[in-house]
């Protein structure tokens, strides 16, 4: 992992194994499936919802300040807390819970490089028990709002009116127009395809068969092929934010670019907005039409 531009947010799985004692430290699991948790954990690990506990239900949102806070708190979690982050699904979740707690300024988080699926693969303790937690007071004392994307700012790049590329990390099916969404998610939108201008780097090609993340090498090569280096400002979206999250990660501290945000509005809220673009390559292949639409 040590040739990665910021290997300091990676930990290894037998890194994990030897420090779940450590001082100061929280290991904290997020799955998108939310009943994985209660089948065995990491030992001492605490286990947070997103659907119930990150997200804001109601106005479709990240939750806010003062929540978060309650749910740092709760978890046994100071302001200079080591958060240690891992989860299935090749850290789906785990890297959309990274990426919102940088955006409220926690400076110590980590991902476990492989997450659940390389933790299981290695037959590493599991354990049903509850973690003791001890109630801590967490303040949020800062935000980062560079990290994140509003549909504003997609409109800005598509508009001319600043440099920027837009990468769209979900299947290929979903960026052509094939499918709204993956079989069995209900977060859905109205129309089907991409945002004009965007590049398809599908998430999962960034990760192993394990689990981890790609090497540098491989990973400069798989978005430089699709022209993304860099060199301007990057916004990664997806569905509902959770997988460009993880292209986030990989872009910002793998690779080291200094301009990328995630726009978790994503798909759910573009393919809804009336009179946004949209490309939809598969209903242009079928009747030979333009394939921009507003």
């Amino acid at each position: 992992m040590s040739e990665y531009k910021h290997p300091e947010v990676l930990v290894s799985t037998e890194w994990a194994a030897k420090n779940l004692n450590a001082p100061n430290t929280r290991f904290v699991e997020i799955d998108v499936d939310t009943t994985a948790y209660d089948q065995g954990h990491i030992p001492g690990a605490v286990g947070w919802n997103w659907q119930t506990q990150l997200q804001d239900g109601i106005r479709r949102d990240l939750i806010e300040k003062t929540a978060l806070e309650k749910l740092l708190g709760a978890s046994g979690i100071s302001n200079d807390t080591a958060v240690i982050l891992y989860g299935d699904n090749n850290n789906w979740f785990a890297a959309y819970s990274f990426w919102q707690l940088k955006l409220y300024g926690h400076k110590e988080v980590r991902l476990i490089n492989g997450g659940r699926k390389k933790w299981l693969e290695e037959k590493r303790p599991l354990t049903k028990d509850g973690p003791n937690v001890s109630p801590t007071t967490y303040r949020v004392t800062a935000t980062d709002a560079s990290i994140r994307a509003f549909k504003e700012d997609v409109s800005a790049i598509l508009d001319g009116k600043k440099r920027g590329q837009l990468v769209d990390v979900r299947s290929v099916d979903e960026f052509t127009g094939k499918i709204i969404a993956p079989p069995g998610m209900t977060e859905t939108a109205q129309r089907a395809g991409h945002i004009p201008q965007a590049a398809n780097i599908p998430w999962a090609q960034a990760a192993n068969e394990d689990g981890t993340f790609k090497s540098f090498d491989e990973l400069k090569r798989l978005y430089d092929d699709k022209g993304i280096n860099g060199s301007n400002e990057v916004i990664a979206y997806c569905r509902i934010g959770e997988r460009s999250s993880h292209t986030w990660f990989v872009l910002k501290y793998l690779l080291g670019f200094e301009k990328v945000r995630n726009y978790d509005g994503s798909w759910t809220e573009w393919g809804n907005l009336v009179g946004a673009p949209i490309v939809n390559e598969t209903r242009a292949a079928q009747s030979g039409v333009a394939v921009t639409a507003r």
